[in-house]
């Protein structure tokens, strides 16, 4: 699922309240990033991911709450396979070689994944 870069913004915001937010949360999120955005460019992009089957939305009282039906670590590995396959043709050594040779991925970066994959891929 693509989704701008506005909309990936408001993503972020609801993630980051554990997958949840109300309009003035999302507002008090974006503001704390120094954006301020009009009303109705943030209840548009709202309803844009609500269309693409990234969010719902229920109402508590008046108020509407944004829940991500997409979790972070699900889209970001979505992404990633897609940037993989449209950049690399699916060449994962040629990502991982762009990394290194572009100091994008260090020696301690490395001796994580190391572990990493030595404990079956579960996190310290």
């Amino acid at each position: 699922m693509q989704v701008s870069d506005y909309e990936l913004e408001l993503m972020k915001i609801i993630w980051a309240n554990d997958g949840t937010a109300l309009y003035s949360e999302i507002v008090a999120g974006l503001e704390a990033k120094g954006n301020s955005w009009t009303k109705n460019t943030i209840i548009t992009l709202l309803s844009r991911l609500i269309e693409k089957g990234l969010l719902k939305t229920s109402k508590t009282g008046r108020r509407n709450i944004y829940k991500a039906v997409v979790a972070e670590n699900e889209y970001q590995a979505e992404q990633t396979v897609r940037f993989l396959n449209k950049i690399y043709e699916g060449n994962t050594k040629g990502l991982v070689a762009t990394l290194i040779e572009n100091d994008l991925l260090s020696s301690s970066d490395y001796s994580e994944l190391q572990r990493y994959w030595k404990d079956g891929g579960k996190e310290e």
